[in-house]
């Protein structure tokens, strides 16, 4: 989940935000169109669909790319403009299921991969190291780019796809046409992580001290029980989601993959400076503890009920986006919340495009 030291910040709001206060579900016929957004091009409104309209993607597909054999969603037309989306943990693609078809009606080519760890991605080979840095994990979401000879795309995430989005904006900027980033900027210094934050933001992160422990690798080598505690893990984080069984099972289905429990445990403990990642990765992380600014045109989102929100109306992190920019806080929604306010979400992504 989120960097726990951008809790503990209270920067200033800068100037060029655009704050708004939004319930977990838009209104609008699908003919409507927005006000222009700073750019000048009038953003469509996105139809409002129900949470749990969809359950399945229609086309689910794998593509090589770097390391990985990566499983991923399409939707839209073949040739429209490109929109990724990342998911976090402990989740799965099923977070854009109602995403995906909105932004797909909107004319976009909508791809959602299963992270490293996740899902039907697989490493290509039994000898690459299971190793899951920020940097890592970017690196991926650029290789799977490059394999669909994809140039440039709207990034759109949250919790572990947030920082991977985050990353590739600070990065790569030059393959990032836009930004949605839920919860801001979240890109790790793990120096910083080492210093003690205030207590009710250590006890947030009860899961991250335990995956540190040996009880807690054996619980998440233990497909059961690891099973159980993310469904924990979602009723604490997002406490208005009256999510179902049949929900939750079906992205309980990503955490059989066999390399997930060394990816997670592996992205905790090294957040935390447990354990030092690959050298292959050093010069992207040096880079990443300088806390690189985002100029690309951003929009960022904060789920009210969300433990994980920094105080401020985004303004803990509003100084790293320097390019074009707008915030909007969503009421009554927890940390899932493209699966939890799915029109609210896909309208970030359309109004992001035309920043």
């Amino acid at each position: 989940m989120i960097n726990r030291r951008t809790f503990s910040k209270a920067v200033g709001l800068g100037t060029g935000a655009a704050a708004a206060s939004l319930s977990g579900f838009q209104t609008g016929a699908s003919a409507a169109t927005r006000k222009p957004t700073p750019g000048g091009s009038p953003a469509p409104t996105v139809p409002t669909v129900t949470p749990g309209t969809h359950t399945e993607f229609s086309s689910l597909k794998h593509v090589k790319a770097g390391v990985l054999d990566i499983g991923y969603a399409e939707a839209g037309p073949a040739h429209g403009p490109v929109v990724l989306l990342l998911h976090g943990w402990p989740y799965d693609i099923h977070s854009f299921v109602d995403v995906a078809p909105l932004l797909a009606d909107q004319g976009y080519r909508v791809l959602v991969p299963y992270l490293r760890g996740h899902g039907s991605t697989r490493f290509l080979s039994g000898h690459t190291p299971r190793n899951a840095e920020q940097s890592a994990i970017a690196l991926d979401i650029i290789a799977f780019m490059d394999a669909l000879k994809i140039h440039q795309a709207v990034l759109a995430g949250f919790d572990w796809g947030s920082r991977t989005a985050d990353i590739i904006a600070a990065l790569w900027p030059e393959r990032v046409k836009a930004l949605v980033s839920t919860s801001g900027y979240l890109i790790t210094d793990v120096k910083a992580q080492l210093e003690p934050a205030a207590p009710a933001v250590e006890h947030n992160w009860w899961y991250q001290w335990y995956f540190a422990s040996d009880r807690g690798k054996k619980a998440m080598e233990n497909e059961d029980q690891r099973i159980a505690l993310c469904r924990y893990v979602w009723t604490l984080v997002s406490p208005n989601w009256n999510f179902d069984d049949a929900t939750f099972a079906r992205t309980a289905q990503a955490f059989k993959n066999p390399d997930y429990a060394a990816i997670v445990l592996y992205n905790y403990r090294w957040r935390i400076g447990l354990i030092e990642g690959d050298r292959r990765y050093d010069r992207y992380e040096k880079q990443l503890a300088a806390q690189p600014p985002i100029h690309v045109p951003t929009v960022t989102l904060d789920a009210a009920l969300d433990p994980f929100t920094p105080p401020g109306d985004g303004s803990a992190y509003r100084d790293h986006f320097t390019g074009p920019y707008q915030h909007r806080t969503v009421a009554n929604i927890g940390h899932n919340l493209p699966q939890e306010a799915p029109t609210t979400f896909a309208q970030a992504v359309v109004d992001a495009d035309r920043l």
